[in-house]
């Protein structure tokens, strides 16, 4: 397993722009696969975005064109960006990774055996 750790998170207006980042520690970041989630209260944590080793993505359909993942294999971290963010994004962003060995769903959060404690994100009107 890795170790995960999110920042970036923040109060933003809406129509507003924040990247989140996803520092991985560990060997091999390379060769996972990295998924963005979010959690709202009342809600089931859902995936957003996520990446594989070969740099291939997708996306829920609500975020597509809006939301970006990369990822830079050199520095070891993943990035979220998120643009023109409404209200209903406001929720606690998790990363999470898994070896490409068992990433068969990137937006399946059972797929993902290792995580980061979440960073919040609040979208004001």
């Amino acid at each position: 397993q890795v170790q995960l750790a999110e920042s970036g998170g923040g109060s933003v207006q809406a129509g507003g722009s924040l990247r989140l980042s996803c520092a991985v520690s560990g060997y091999g970041f390379s060769s996972y696969c990295v998924g963005w989630f979010r959690q709202s209260p009342k809600k089931e944590r859902g995936g957003i975005a996520g990446i594989n080793s070969h740099g291939w993505t997708k996306y829920i359909e609500s975020v597509k064109g809006r939301f970006t993942i990369s990822r830079d294999n050199a520095k070891n971290t993943t990035y979220l960006h998120m643009n023109d963010l409404t209200p209903e994004a406001s929720a606690m962003y998790y990363c999470a990774a898994t070896p490409y060995s068992r990433c068969t769903n990137l937006l399946e959060k059972n797929d993902y055996d290792s995580w980061g404690q979440g960073t919040p994100v609040t979208v004001t009107s």
